[in-house]
């Protein structure tokens, strides 16, 4: 049986990040995958897929919807689905591969197959074959991340009613595909098909949009995709029924007055949220508790109730995000090292890649609200902003937080373009504990979507904003 210091059961950005770095530390390390390809959810049915679509159909929007402005003139501007969905596909193969090289770079065993306990130290590889072995680890991470969730009584036949792996390959444009679930996962694929010329409705139980973002953000996405996309939105709609037809589909829910709807169309996509996976690793047999919600329950080191075993990711708590697995990869590498990292989970940003995009790191104003936290408030449009004039993207905002006593910024949200980038500015001034006027006097280039920030800063922090 052959012995590693480390095994990693799970590949995706928490798994094999996990890996890399416990490798760089000089561990003998193993890496397990049931899929046929590395990189979990994220790489091949998640993060990775869903952007180059995003991309695709914001070029074809753009060509169809501005270009005229630019002084460019198309005609017959065709969608071609499959030959995108190809594309798609090609990226996703690209970006496995580059996993695959760091792997072999790494010198890091890879293992094909399902992986679950025997005990504490024993783990089991159940191969696609049937066939098993055994090895045996000094130390387990868990990276087994998340698939998709659903609700009571509706049936994903994966046809008409899919989740978002079905929405990544469909081979035609809905002409009515109806969402449940306003929040991230459904909101850019909505954009995706609704670009294409589908039309969309997103059925939330909430009162808003994103509604774990700075309310601000969802109000405004909601009017941008109601306005460029005609996104229709039942908010505060229970969902008590969906059926399926050979090619239509209907959705029943309740209003927050009691009333019957029913929408009819011809996809559903269910996109409520995603659900820990831990299904068949053993989990009792090595110790390992859970709790009500079967999530991996661990220490402030990632650690589980058992000594030599941890938990990353999607499986414990916390937001369901690529780059949070990824930092607590590195932290328990580190930790199991004998080193002694740290996370901030309030400096963990979050993103939505509709566009405009949406982005946010820290505290919002209903959670300093709920503190009775005592802060000020300074935004800036792009509408006034030179770059986004140019680009013909002045839909939105950026909005800054800042303690009311000490000018340190509590939180940045913005609404816009490129804000899933420009949002690490946030976090790099909230993990160095920046004022608001800290980064009001740093220089910006100009023209840039990033001198929004400085003008949200300057706003906060002296209410005198340069440019409005």
């Amino acid at each position: 049986m052959e012995k590693f210091d480390v095994t990693v059961i799970g590949s995706g950005p928490g798994g094999y990040v996990a890996a890399i770095r416990c490798a760089q530390l000089g561990m003998k390390t193993a890496l397990i995958e049931k899929y046929p390809s590395l990189g979990g959810t994220c790489l091949n049915v998640g993060c990775i897929p869903s952007k180059a679509l995003l991309d695709s159909t914001e070029h074809y929007h753009k060509a169809v919807h501005q270009f005229a402005d630019h002084g460019i003139e198309v005609k017959n501007v065709k969608v071609d689905l499959p030959k995108m969905i190809e594309r798609k596909r090609g990226v996703v193969k690209a970006t496995v591969a580059g996993i695959d090289y760091l792997m072999k770079k790494n010198k890091i065993t890879v293992l094909a197959g399902h992986g679950s306990f025997v005990n504490k130290n024993t783990i089991e590889i159940t191969k696609a074959d049937g066939n098993k072995e055994q090895i045996e680890s000094a130390k387990t991470i868990i990276a087994t991340g998340s698939k998709p969730a659903s609700l009571p009584g509706i049936e994903i036949d994966k046809k008409r009613i899919i989740t978002s792996t079905e929405a990544l390959e469909l081979q035609e444009i809905p002409k009515h595909m109806i969402i449940i679930g306003g929040g991230v996962i459904g909101l850019e694929l909505g954009s995706v098909y609704a670009r294409l010329g589908a039309k969309v409705s997103v059925v939330e139980f909430m009162d808003s949009i994103i509604a774990t973002m700075d309310r601000g953000l969802g109000k405004e996405l909601q009017r941008l995709l109601k306005k460029d996309l005609g996104f229709e939105f039942y908010l505060k709609h229970k969902v008590t029924g969906v059926s399926a037809k050979a090619k239509e589909v209907t959705v029943s829910a309740d209003n927050d007055k009691g009333e019957k709807v029913e929408l009819k169309g011809d996809y559903c996509l269910v996109a409520v949220g995603r659900k820990t996976y831990t299904e068949n690793l053993g989990l009792d047999k090595a110790g390992v508790k859970v709790d009500n919600r079967g999530r991996i329950e661990t220490d402030e080191h990632l650690k589980t109730n058992v000594d030599n075993i941890y938990a990353i990711g999607d499986v414990i708590k916390g937001a369901m995000l690529a780059h949070k697995a990824e930092e607590e990869g590195v932290f328990v590498a580190e930790t199991i090292a004998g080193q002694k990292p740290h996370i901030n989970y309030n400096l963990i940003p979050g993103v939505v890649y509709t566009w405009p995009e949406v982005a946010s790191v820290g505290f919002t104003e209903e959670q300093l609200k709920e503190q009775g936290k005592k802060y000020k408030v300074g935004s800036f449009p792009f509408k006034a902003s030179g770059r986004a004039r140019a680009s013909m993207d002045t839909d939105g905002f950026v909005k800054v937080l800042a303690d009311e006593a000490t000018d340190e910024i509590l939180g940045v949200h913005m609404i816009g373009p490129r804000c899933a980038d420009m949002i690490a500015e946030g976090v790099v001034a909230m993990e160095y504990r920046a004022s608001a006027e800290d980064i009001a006097r740093m220089s910006h280039a100009h023209p840039t979507f990033t001198e929004n920030m400085k003008e949200a800063c300057l706003d906060a922090t002296a209410k005198r904003p340069i440019h409005l």
